[in-house]
C-alpha cells in the first residue's frame, strides 16, 4: 500500500469530497480517465495525487485500486473587503488536505 498527501491546496474541502467520493475503492486507471473528463477544479488536482500514490508504490494504474481518497479541512485563510459606511465584511478562503492511499488490485480466481 503507498500514499501521497497534499497539504495546504487553496481548494474547498466540500467541493472537494463531491470528487473524492465518487473515485472511492475504483480501479486506478478508470478513475483516472473519469476524472480527466470532470470539469471541477478538484478533478485536477486529486488526479495528480493518485497519479503520485502510484509513482510512490511502483503502481502501474491498471493494476491498482484506490483504497480511500480523503479530504481533511486545512487552515481558513481571513481577508477583509471594504463595504459602504466604513465597515467591512470578512471574506474566508479555505484549504484542505487530500490523502489518497493506493494499493495493488486483488486478482480474481477462476
Amino acid at each position: 500500500m503507498s500514499r501521497a498527501v497534499l497539504k495546504f491546496i487553496r481548494l474547498s474541502p466540500t467541493k472537494a469530497r463531491l470528487i473524492a467520493k465518487e473515485i472511492q475503492g475504483m480501479n486506478a486507471e478508470l478513475a483516472l480517465a473519469s476524472l480527466e473528463f470532470m470539469p471541477n477544479k478538484a478533478a485536477g488536482i486529486i488526479s495528480k495525487v493518485i497519479a503520485s500514490a502510484l509513482a510512490n508504490g511502483d503502481f502501474e494504474p491498471e493494476e491498482a485500486t484506490i483504497i480511500s481518497c480523503r479530504v481533511d479541512k486545512g487552515p481558513v485563510l481571513k481577508r477583509f473587503k471594504p463595504r459602504a459606511r466604513g465597515s467591512a465584511s470578512r471574506i474566508m478562503k479555505p484549504t484542505s488536505h487530500i490523502i489518497v492511499e493506493v494499493d495493488q488490485a486483488k486478482k480474481k480466481e477462476s
